[in-house]
């Protein structure tokens, strides 16, 4: 164990990797800023801030920035187990559908609760080195507003030993 990981929460350290890559490899991560607010091995939630960057102009969240809060939420476990193996293992999404419910008018919570599944489809696609999918599925709420979801998204994942 480093010693960042002695010192930092596990949601800190997913926070901090999450803007990391965004910063290094996908910059559209890094303008939104999503942060890690819990994660276990069972269900992580990422919050994405309802600021002027990720606003349209009907004073609701952006879609583009609900998509990136649902990859990351369904990316941030498939990489955490990633990262737990010695195997270097390729991860990619599919697809993506969406259904937005309602408009997002404050901070959105994304929430998969995959968290087992995830980890398995990472097993077998490091055991049989064959491409592997699982349906993902994200649910975004506003709860500053209400208990009700504004958007479900389902998201194939996809891994493959490189």
């Amino acid at each position: 164990m480093g010693f960042f990981e002695k010192i930092l929460s596990p949601k800190t350290q997913a926070s901090l990797s999450m803007l990391y890559f965004g910063l290094t490899r996908v910059p559209m991560i890094f303008y939104v800023r999503p942060s890690v607010v819990a994660i276990t091995a069972e269900r992580v939630v990422v919050k994405v801030p309802f600021k002027r960057r990720t606003k349209n102009h009907l004073n609701a969240m952006y879609f583009g920035a609900l998509a990136v809060g649902a990859d990351c939420t369904a990316g941030i476990m498939a990489v955490r187990e990633i990262r737990g193996r010695a195997e270097p293992i390729s991860l990619v999404f599919k697809d993506i559908k969406a259904d937005f419910l309602k408009r997002a008018e404050g901070n959105v919570y994304f929430t998969c609760e995959q968290g087992r599944e995830i980890a398995a489809l990472v097993a077998r696609a490091a055991e049989s080195g064959e491409r592997v999918e699982l349906p993902v599925r994200v649910t975004a709420a506003v709860p500053d507003l209400s208990d009700e979801p504004v958007a479900d998204f389902r998201l194939t994942l996809s891994l493959k030993k490189r």
